[in-house]
């Protein structure tokens, strides 16, 4: 088994959208592995264009498919890792809870803090503060 975690960076996700900026981190980790596959397994309904192999997409894949819960596992906990250390740097925006959603605490330090380099511009709440 082999994996890569990719991600699209907040500029990139206001620039494309969120989900092209999703099929982009897609092909960057298929990309990113070192034997590339005949084919990949989706969670959901949509395959990125050009991703360079096959692909197969599983609507509740995690609770389909054990390489897709398994993927679904370490895309968490690096998006948990990733929301622990902006938690460190950024204090006050909960984001070591929220794990990044628009919860009321989020949503209020984004009015008293304002938005870090980390927000999305295209957020609509960072969007009616900018």
């Amino acid at each position: 088994m082999q994996f890569a975690v990719a991600e699209a960076s907040v500029e990139e996700i206001d620039r494309i959208n969120i989900l092209q900026a999703t099929y982009l981190a897609m092909r960057r980790a298929v990309q990113a592995l070192a034997d590339q596959p005949e084919v990949v397994l989706i969670d959901g309904n949509r395959a990125p264009p050009q991703l360079g192999c096959r692909a197969e997409t599983i609507v509740g894949g995690d609770a389909h498919s054990y390489s897709i819960a398994a993927a679904s596992i370490f895309a968490k906990v690096t998006r948990d890792r990733y929301m622990h250390a902006l938690a460190r740097t950024y204090p006050g925006y909960g984001w070591e809870t929220n794990r990044g959603y628009g919860s009321q605490q989020h949503l209020e330090a984004l009015s008293l803090l304002g938005p870090t380099p980390h927000h999305r511009r295209s957020f609509a709440p960072v969007t009616r503060l900018i």
